[in-house]
């Protein structure tokens, strides 16, 4: 910026675009509390079924946050265009004032051609200048200097504030091509700080790992940290970084060559480096500017490539390893997997074998974890999925390979060998069919990361909600696509039990998501018709259904219950659920359309024989991993079970069915004891005192204690949950819901036995009957 421009700009358009921006923000505001208190509000409130509750609500849900990151995107471009305005005439105000300082030391200020300007002294500052020049003193050529310098300074700082204001606008609006960014700046300074230290930080990741210092690498790792975050930040440094320059940082880093000086100095950190810039670049992927665009366009070209010339390493296996923290973009992480699964194909000769073998000595370790090596760039995307429901649940069930296609995987069991080509989605290949690669922990152990990364993965993409959160109250139903998922992972764990029980550690995740489709597995327990509208009214369902078979069901409960993990994360959220449909059914003011039309007797009993049928087949694979070849403590069960306390209210969620105006009611008088709030915590506390270890009963029980001693616990959670809610909801009949969840209980305990028949030829133990 010149002299001249600055000492005589007018401000008044820039006024003007403040002021309109600030009502610009105003308004948004109050459009920000109307939907989310008027539009938002009623639609949590009402009803939803069918599309209405994953399609309509979700549409809602994805308007309000819309209105909430215009708000913030408007507030944040008034914040900078207001503060680089403010700026900018505090810096006019201090040029004028250092003018007339020097005019009253005779100090004459003229601009020259090209923008720049002279400072003389020793004449009156009249414009034109009057007399002579008279040739300056000492004193008075400090005097020059002086005010040449302060006056520089000035305009170097106002050229600064124009540029990086100018920068951090056109960066915040370059954010998102649809819709609006959200990103929260108070000033400009907070926009121009990150785009510097973004500047200062890709510079650094730029050089060769070689070169790379002790303290660049400190500084590059703290700054990472502080600021991943940031949208303006992360878009700029991978930017600049560029798509290969990402891959060539991270891999020469890691080469067993590289660095060895920095190795010894910092190798315990590079873990905390790979998640820093992992956060970073997961945060630069939603920027839809221009210069990302293109990282995200040649990140997925140079996937299949080799790294560098003569390289065994190629772009994904560096890349995905950079994608195991943070939240991605769908868009990208869709390209990446289409791309990443070509080349499997490719690799495997479409599924015929295994590709990216076991690391060998010169290879880099591209994950810094110590959980594998990385070479598995499947391991690393499957992380990136679930922590991205959405682009999970399109992965899943995207085509791997069609019937056309040469493959050699078949359906039927046709002995003649004229079976048909199957057509495989990518979870058919990934869950059934992968040769995983062998793998191991940074202490030499086998490791458990790709297949458990996968379950994750599928934990996301069947509940629409990021892997090991608790389910938020406004989650979306399942829609068509999630639910579809559902029953082909019920299926094959039915069609293979090992697929489950012989990678044990999966089942945390397939537990959660059992148990968040439990309105769906006690529709297949009841094996009603179509025709039969009693059922849905009695476990009601708010989005998509998915169609379960009640064998695949109780083949899928009895391998979850050989683990305690996912035994407890179905048991909870079992419990949970009938103590909820408890006092839902039992709500006097229940819609008519809605009721269960039947008696309250019936209701009470076949509520409590469905749960017992899932704790009962539960049970049936609790005793088979505890006095089976696997030999698991029971206290295990239990001590995970209890693990479960502080979070299994989340285990209800909208995705189950059932109305949130209808659960959780306060509980009254002596079901609570006092204690608990609700209908569903005074079971869920009983069932915790159940599993403290001071409670346990010593071990060695046999098949027919292990199973009555579930039936008696069964039992009497379910007559907490009735009576809770009939002294809730003032029910004239509650001194005979103690005779009814017991019949139930039962009977459900006995249906478990039957359907758990057809599967004992797969078990160790015998199944009591």
């Amino acid at each position: 910026m010149d002299l001249e421009t600055l000492r005589f700009a007018t401000f008044g358009q820039l006024d003007q675009a403040v002021t309109d921006w600030s009502t610009m923000v105003s308004n948004l505001a109050v459009l920000q509390v109307d939907a989310r208190d008027d539009l938002k509000a009623k639609a949590d409130k009402a009803d939803w079924s069918g599309d209405n509750a994953n399609v309509t609500k979700g549409f809602v849900d994805k308007t309000v946050r819309e209105f909430d990151d215009a708000h913030q995107q408007a507030k944040s471009l008034w914040n900078i265009l207001k503060d680089t305005r403010n700026e900018l005439k505090a810096c006019q105000g201090q040029l004028n004032e250092a003018l007339e300082r020097g005019a009253a030391k005779n100090l004459r200020v003229a601009t020259t051609s090209g923008g720049g300007f002279t400072v003389t002294a020793g004449i009156a500052y009249t414009d034109p200048p009057l007399g002579p020049t008279v040739p300056a003193s000492s004193e008075a050529e400090r005097d020059v200097n002086a005010l040449r310098g302060e006056l520089q300074r000035i305009l170097d700082k106002a050229t600064e504030i124009d540029h990086t204001g100018s920068v951090a606008l056109r960066a915040l609006a370059d954010q998102a091509a649809l819709g609006f960014a959200g990103a929260e700046y108070k000033d400009r300074d907070s926009a121009a700080h990150a785009i510097k230290e973004a500047d200062e930080l890709a510079a650094i990741a730029k050089k060769d790992p070689e070169d790379l210092t002790v303290r660049e690498f400190d500084k590059l790792n703290a700054g990472l940290k502080k600021m991943s975050g940031d949208e303006l930040f992360s878009a700029r440094f991978a930017e600049k970084l560029k798509a290969q320059g990402t891959l060539d940082f991270w891999a020469g880093l890691n080469t067993p060559g590289g660095p060895h000086e920095l190795r010894e100095a910092r190798g315990d950190q590079y873990d905390d480096l790979q998640k820093n810039l992992s956060l970073t670049l997961a945060t630069a992927s939603h920027s839809d500017s221009s210069g990302m665009t293109q990282w995200k366009h040649e990140m997925v070209e140079l996937g299949s490539q080799p790294i560098s010339k003569n390289s065994g390493t190629v772009g994904f296996q560096v890349m995905s390893n950079l994608m195991r923290w943070g939240n991605y973009d769908n868009s990208f992480l869709n390209d990446y997997g289409n791309e990443l699964i070509k080349t499997e194909k490719e690799r495997t000769d479409n599924g015929r074998h295994g590709t990216w073998n076991t690391p060998a000595p010169m290879d880099p370790t591209l994950n810094r974890t110590g959980s594998d090596s990385g070479m598995d760039p499947m391991t690393g995307f499957m992380k990136a999925l679930s922590s991205s429901p959405d682009a999970a649940t399109e992965f899943f069930n995207d085509t791997f390979l069609t019937k056309d296609e040469d493959h050699e995987f078949k359906e039927g069991t046709d002995s003649d060998k004229k079976m048909g080509r199957r057509e495989l989605s990518n979870f058919d290949y990934l869950f059934e069919e992968r040769d995983w690669p062998k793998d191991y922990t940074d202490k030499g152990e086998d490791s458990i990361s790709g297949r458990n990364a996968m379950a994750l993965a599928l934990e996301a993409a069947t509940t629409g909600h990021l892997a090991g959160e608790i389910p938020a109250a406004d989650l979306p139903a399942h829609n068509a696509n999630q639910a579809r998922l559902m029953e082909s992972l019920t299926a094959s764990i039915s069609d293979d039990p090992e697929r489950l029980t012989g990678h044990g550690y999966m089942s945390d995740s397939i537990g959660q998501i059992a148990s968040e489709y439990l309105p769906d597995i006690h529709r297949a327990t009841t094996e009603a018709s179509e025709n039969n509208t009693s059922v849905p009214k009695l476990f009601p369902i708010s989005g998509h259904i998915a169609n379960l078979e009640h064998t695949d069901v109780t083949r899928l409960l009895v391998s979850l219950g050989q683990n305690p993990e996912g035994y407890a994360a179905v048991e909870v959220g079992q419990k949970s659920y009938m103590a909820s449909l408890m006092d839902y059914h039992l709500n006097p003011n229940l819609p008519d359309d809605q009721k269960y039309p039947h008696s309250t007797e019936e209701t009470i009993k076949e509520i409590s024989r469905r749960s017992g049928e899932v704790g009962g087949t539960l049970a049936i694979g609790r005793q088979e991993a505890v006095l089976g070849e696997a030999n698991e403590a029971d206290s295990d069960f239990e001590h995970a079970v209890n693990q479960k306390k502080g979070i299994a209210s989340g285990v209800i969620g909208t995705g189950i069915g059932i109305g949130t105006s209808f659960i959780a009611s306060p509980a009254v008088g002596a079901a609570t004891g006092g204690v608990a709030g609700t209908v569903t915590g005074a079971v869920l506390e009983q069932l915790f005192k159940d599993s403290e270890p001071e409670n346990l009963k010593e071990a060695g029980k046999t098949v027919g204690e292990l199973w009555e001693d579930s039936t008696e616990k069964n039992t009497e959670l379910a007559r907490i949950a009735a009576d809770g809610a009939g002294r809730t909801h003032k029910n004239p009949e509650i001194e005979q819901f103690a005779e009814w969840t017991r019949a139930g209980t039962r009977d459900g305990f006995n249906d478990a036995s039957t359907a758990g028949q057809k599967m004992a030829n797969d078990l160790e133990t015998d199944i009591p009957t």
